[in-house]
């Protein structure tokens, strides 16, 4: 296992301590109340926002290879570490929070396991309109649950957007007007500071005026639900609970939030890291990373972590260099906690909800939608679908759903290839597509045709149904197939088979199979096959010229040209 932060430690040097210290207040000063409103969205005290902001950023801050990503609670994990618990037990009871510090405990050993074994892959089955429509309307999700803290209302705890609309409708008279004032005011505050100056910590300067207000009007005397009491001191050492009966209610939302958070922690650090030139992102250490973080934590009092989008952005414009900047972070976290948590009594719910409005509703990605629309209609339809499953039957089903609608399409677009018929351009030794081109030179009795995928057991079928209506399309009788295989890049045991098949049964037609281009690894399990025995060497050609010529002089090419014939197989 690797420890990329030797790298930049042993490298470390002043200038960067300006960056990283910067950067590191900076963040430190946004993760304040970005982790205890994040807390709320997963139905925890808010504390344990804080809480999450120690453990884990330190112990990625030594293994990551980002090093501007800033690890911590997010809105995504929050909502989906909710989802997970909230049919097992009372969101805010021990019972629920022993079982959150679990979930840490099992995503980070998923995450661990997936990054040891290599297995980082895994995420690319996420494909990206599956991940907009999901981020969508998980963040539609996550911004109408905080409808109850900005109304000051009581509404049923739901996951789905219509029932969520429905009951704050039908609630909506009951609406605590100062608290609903409080949550807009705080909605446009953020806003308008983030318009001016998007790195300015402006739900810091939110919450420091509404705690402000709420104090110097006794707005809690009248109904404007605070924070109240928060735990002061450093988390404890406890253990996460090891009941295997836990574990099997946990597993399938913990495998959830372990790839979700895996991807949007790799996407953000992708794209901050083409910024820079000075290190590279490694997906598996990332995966290792990221699970000992969530490991650690879990022994902590820590729930699910993974890197931020609007942090890590704060984090990399405020200059930081280093994983420095996020121990720096910590530092304040830690100060704060030992002895700033009294001034957060007064802090209103409302703030806390306005928080999370703002930064999840920036995460609904309309203008996909609209690009989609305009270039993939079928990539639409699965951002759409995905979407819509996600908004209606809830986070775990959208994500379950998009996978499969990702697998398959994959199935259906892979066994449906792109199977051209080509011919020659005049003068040249170029071959194109018939359809696409004008003016192509074609033969009476050969067929050309190249296949522009694998070929495997779910596509060979479509491969012949094409040969069968090209032979059956001509007019003349046709003497040669050939298959132009320079776009080949996998042959099965099916398609070899079916090689075989077709030989035996064009040969008895009185027609020769040819094949062009066929590339190194498929040459090789075609001579393990015994597939060139049959077929002849003889058959193989280096490039497609080569193989018209041989078809156009029936079989008989000049002694110089059968020689590169045969050297093109090895």
């Amino acid at each position: 296992m690797r420890v990329p932060s030797l790298e930049w430690l042993k490298n470390y040097k002043k200038s960067d301590l300006k960056g990283d210290f910067s950067a590191g207040i900076t963040v430190g000063i946004m993760l304040i109340p970005q982790g205890m409103a994040y807390a709320m969205i997963a139905g925890l005290p808010p504390i344990y926002g804080l809480y999450a902001s120690i453990i884990p950023i330190i112990i990625y801050a030594f293994l990551g290879t980002s090093r501007q990503l800033a690890v911590g609670p997010v809105a995504m994990v929050s909502l989906l570490t909710a989802t997970g618990i909230a049919a097992m037990a009372e969101s805010g009871t021990d019972t629920y929070i022993l079982l959150a510090i679990t979930l840490a405990l099992l995503v980070g050993l998923i995450q661990f396991l997936l990054g040891i074994f290599r297995l980082g892959f895994l995420v690319r089955f996420l494909s990206h309109p599956v991940i907009s429509g999901f981020t969508s309307a998980a963040a539609l999700i996550i911004g109408l649950s905080q409808l109850k803290h900005l109304l000051g209302i009581s509404l049923p705890r739901s996951h789905h957007i219509h029932e969520i609309i429905i009951n704050a409708i039908k609630s909506i008279n009951l609406t605590h007007i100062p608290t609903l004032l409080i949550g807009l005011g705080g909605i446009a505050l953020i806003i308008l500071i983030k318009r001016i100056k998007k790195s300015f910590p402006a739900a810091l300067v939110v919450v420091v005026l509404s705690i402000l207000v709420v104090s110097v009007f006794n707005l809690h005397e009248s109904g404007v639900k605070i924070v109240g009491t928060v735990p002061e001191g450093l988390p404890g050492f406890s253990m996460p609970s090891f009941d295997m009966n836990a574990w099997s209610s946990l597993i399938f939302i913990a495998l959830a939030i372990a790839l979700v958070s895996f991807m949007e922690s790799i996407a953000v650090a992708k794209a901050i890291q083409a910024k820079h030139n000075n290190y590279k992102i490694d997906p598996n250490q990332e995966l290792i990373a990221l699970g000992l973080a969530n490991v650690g934590g879990s022994f902590f009092q820590s729930y699910p972590t993974t890197g931020g989008f609007s942090r890590t952005a704060v984090n990399n414009d405020a200059g930081a260099k280093t994983g420095m900047a996020s121990i720096i972070s910590v530092v304040l976290i830690v100060i704060t906690l030992l002895f700033f948590t009294p001034l957060f009594y007064y802090l209103p719910n409302a703030v806390l909800a306005s928080i999370i409005m703002v930064a999840v509703f920036g995460l609904i990605d309309y203008k996909e939608a609209i690009h989609l629309w305009k270039v993939d209609k079928t990539d639409f339809i699965l951002l759409l679908l995905t979407f819509l499953a996600t908004s209606s039957l809830g986070i775990e089903m959208g994500i379950g759903i998009g996978v499969a609608l990702s697998l398959g399409l994959l199935i259906f677009r892979t066994s449906r290839p792109h199977i051209a018929e080509l011919g020659k351009v005049k003068d040249t030794n170029t071959f194109r597509n018939i359809l696409r081109f004008s003016d192509l030179e074609t033969y009476d009795d050969i067929i050309i045709l190249r296949p522009d995928a694998q070929l495997y057991f779910a596509n060979i079928d479509s491969l012949k149904e094409i040969i069968e209506d090209k032979i059956e399309g001509k007019a003349t009788d046709v003497k040669y197939l050939i298959l132009n295989a320079e776009s080949v890049s996998h042959m099965d045991s099916t398609a070899v088979q079916f090689l075989k098949n077709l030989n035996t049964e064009l040969s008895g037609r009185g027609i020769t199979l040819l094949l062009s281009g066929v590339i190194g690894p498929v040459r090789d399990i075609l001579e393990k096959s015994h597939l060139v025995d049959e077929l002849g060497k003889e058959h193989f050609f280096m490039n497609l010229d080569n193989a018209v010529k041989y078809a156009l002089v029936e079989g008989s090419l000049p002694e110089s040209k059968e020689e590169i014939t045969l050297q093109s197989y090895h």
